[in-house]
């Protein structure tokens, strides 16, 4: 008669060459150590920092995200570009502002040259 095996797959591995200990599921290791999203050190402003970014960033209203781009492609620029000038320096750029166009504009190249890891 044909004799029929059951095993447990949670409680026997399939071989003890398995990495993966009896009864563990497969997760991640609860052994390392949890880093937040704020990094190593204190947390200083950090949430005070993330919601004023978000602020800054998604709430214009759609005819000032319209006004941004038309002004930034105007200017050879990106709407980040533009915009992160306006909340960095408090104030619009206009086409006489020849040398710190330039500056952005070199700035994005060296960017595209030397990517993040």
């Amino acid at each position: 008669m044909l004799e029929i095996v059951c095993k447990n797959a949670a409680t026997q591995p399939d071989s003890t060459d398995d990495p993966i200990p009896a009864g563990h599921n497969g997760g991640p290791p609860l052994e390392d150590e949890h880093r937040p999203e704020w990094g190593d050190g204190g947390i200083g402003n950090y949430f005070y920092w993330k919601a004023a970014h978000r602020a800054a960033w998604h709430n214009p209203s759609p005819g000032i995200v319209a006004f941004r781009i038309r002004k930034a492609e105007r200017l050879g620029l990106t709407y980040e570009e533009y915009t992160l000038e306006i909340l960095e320096r408090g104030r619009h750029l206009q086409i006489e502002d020849v040398e710190r166009i330039a500056e952005i504009k070199r700035a994005r190249v060296q960017r595209a040259a030397n990517p993040r890891s």
